[in-house]
Formats: C-alpha cells, structure tokens, sequence
C-alpha cells in the first residue's frame, strides 16, 4: 500500500516541477525597434513590384540536354553533333595524334598520378603514398551517406 503513496507523491512532485519549467522558461517577448525613416522612404520611391514573380523557364532535363547537343539550333541532332563529345573527349587521350590509343595513352592519367604518388620513385606506392591518390572531394558536394561511426573493436584479453 505504501508503494502507491510514494508513486502518488512522486507523480505530483514531477507535476509540479514540470509547471515550473514551463513557467520559468517563458522569455518576455523582445520588442524590436521599428524600421528607419530613411529606409521607410526609400522603399517607398523604388518601383512598384511586378504583378507576378518571373519564373525560370520551363525547359525539362532532357531539353536542356538536347539543347546542348544541337549546336547549330536547327532542332536536329546529326551524328556529328551527337559524337562531338566523344570525338573531344578522344583527341585529348590521342596524345601523338596517330588516330589510334594505345594503353599508355589511355592510362596517361592514371600514370601520372601514380608517378606523382610515388615519392620515393621505388615502383611501389607505400600506405602513405597511396593516399594521395584518393579522389578529392568536390567543394560544395554533399557526401552521399551520413554514417555514424564504427564502434571500436574490443582487443581479445590475453
């Protein structure tokens, strides 16, 4: 019996305390100063706003897309213009424009980085070496999973 005088107590106490809080934690409101004549004013002279805000257009992703294909706006994409990219894209890994890639030509950049990596000059990237082969991460670029850490593994006790 007894048990339920103390919940009861208990349950009160909690009651109260939670009125205080709430109580407590009520900040005045802050007043804040009115506007300055002077910018009051200023507003008043510039334009009036337009009737409706200006929109973007209402060109779709593959639009645009077209759009950037088609080179001479004729509203045709030739094969030329579709290959353009590519053929861009395949003169910059030509490097001695034969008109042919080899594995060198086609692996440049990532030789290059490697040669870069590679402080000591050995042929082998150490551990600390191959990181700095690691993507840069692109400024502005949102990470693509928020993970929480890894719990730490415990050592086995010998």
């Amino acid at each position: 019996m007894w048990r339920y005088f103390v919940g009861a107590g208990a349950a009160l106490v909690l009651g109260l305390a939670g009125l205080f809080l709430l109580r407590g934690s009520a900040a005045p409101p802050v007043k804040l100063p009115g506007a300055p004549a002077a910018h009051v004013a200023a507003a008043a002279a510039e334009d009036p706003l337009p009737p409706e805000a200006p929109g973007a257009t209402a060109k779709t992703r593959e639009q645009k897309r077209f759009d950037r294909y088609d080179k001479d706006r004729n509203d045709a994409v030739t094969r030329e213009e579709y290959l353009l990219s590519r053929r861009k894209a395949y003169a910059k890994l030509d490097a001695n424009h034969d008109g042919r890639l080899d594995f060198e030509e086609w692996a440049a950049k990532t030789t290059t980085k490697f040669a870069g990596a590679d402080a000591d000059k050995s042929g082998a990237l150490s551990r600390t070496e191959f990181l700095a082969t690691a993507p840069k991460a692109r400024p502005g670029a949102r990470p693509r999973c928020v993970c929480p850490a890894a719990p730490a593994k415990e050592e086995a006790e010998d």
